[in-house]
């Protein structure tokens, strides 16, 4: 399969596939061209090396393949959370690139296939209970983890630390003068809220619970307890989001607001996922790296398919604030 059939069964431009399939572009194509585009990939085994591609062909010598399941432990479709979106977009590019094919997407809501010991591997996006774990490896015990946050399992894991990144963030607020901030988030067993509360008293702050919102991260939730917490209107000065899609409606919500307001309320959140650049302020956000964490869980999986290492391997990956212009001095 090459670029130019892609493209006839999708019905773009060879360009346009090439762009997708090498993440050169977010904006080269609209989210469902894109989605038609890495399924038809998918369906297809397609391999972006041409000589991986005739050596697959050859009569002489076949190649062989890794095929792996993808378990997303969290969600129940890709479209509920574009940062596990984005996550799995870049874990499909890394595994084309290593001529990897996805044999299975299991969903969090649905049962574990028998199929999947017949995979090669498994990874799991997302935090994973001990329960799920165990019935994972019962099936295979070739599998990694992508998840914020260590789960102290004895398995391969990718991580970037989420009360890491909720400090950070908090820190930038902190030194911008704020004091009165809010959280919109999970606070279950959740980091980025344990890294909230941590700031706030390692700095001498009270923390005020009327301006913590429990939410399941959803737009729509997110919306919902940020509009409580301006029925109040009680003086908090900053909104910290534990994820953009929360803090992307909050800014919205601000923008129909202002007048009503009459007073600039910083918002900052973690992922920095696509959305994140084309809204109004543009949001800062701290990034967590997604193309690397795919790439290093696929170089890790296949390491431990090829016997290379026995011992579980946990790598984590540093955050970083993307400095735009939704927070201000206080």
């Amino acid at each position: 399969m090459t670029l130019k059939e892609i493209a006839r069964m999708v019905g773009v431009s060879p360009s346009t596939v090439s762009r997708v399939l090498n993440n050169t572009s977010s904006t080269c194509a609209s989210r469902e061209v894109r989605d038609k585009i890495f399924e038809a990939a998918r369906k297809t085994g397609y391999m972006p090396d041409e000589n991986a591609r005739n050596l697959r062909a050859s009569s002489a010598g076949k190649p062989k393949e890794n095929h792996i399941s993808i378990v997303l432990a969290r969600i129940k479709t890709l479209d509920a959370d574009p940062f596990f979106y984005e996550l799995f977009r870049s874990l499909e590019i890394s595994l084309m690139e290593h001529h990897t094919t996805v044999d299975h997407v299991i969903y969090a809501d649905k049962e574990l296939s028998q199929d999947i010991s017949r995979s090669r591997g498994i990874i799991i996006l997302g935090r994973c209970s001990h329960k799920l774990l165990e019935q994972i490896l019962a099936l295979n015990r070739n599998v990694v983890g992508i998840w914020r946050n260590s789960m102290d399992f004895d398995t391969d894991e990718v991580i970037c630390d989420g009360r890491k990144a909720a400090e950070l963030a908090m820190k930038h607020l902190i030194r911008l003068g704020h004091r009165q901030i809010a959280y919109i988030g999970d606070c279950s067993y959740e980091s980025r809220y344990a890294g909230y509360c941590n700031c706030l008293i390692n700095n001498n702050i009270p923390i005020n619970y009327e301006w913590i919102k429990q939410t399941d991260q959803t737009g729509e939730s997110g919306s919902l307890a940020f509009y409580e917490l301006l029925e109040k209107n009680d003086g908090f000065s900053a909104v910290f989001c534990a994820n953009d899609i929360t803090a992307i409606n909050v800014l919205r919500i601000l923008k129909q607001e202002k007048r009503r307001l009459k007073r600039k309320i910083s918002v900052i959140s973690i992922d920095d996922i696509e959305q994140s650049q084309d809204t109004s302020p543009l949001l800062t956000t701290i990034r967590i790296p997604r193309a690397e964490m795919a790439h290093m869980a696929v170089t890790v999986l296949l390491d431990r398919i090829a016997k290379k290492h026995t011992e579980a391997i946990r790598i984590e990956f540093p955050c970083r604030i993307v400095n735009r212009s939704s927070c201000y001095e206080y």
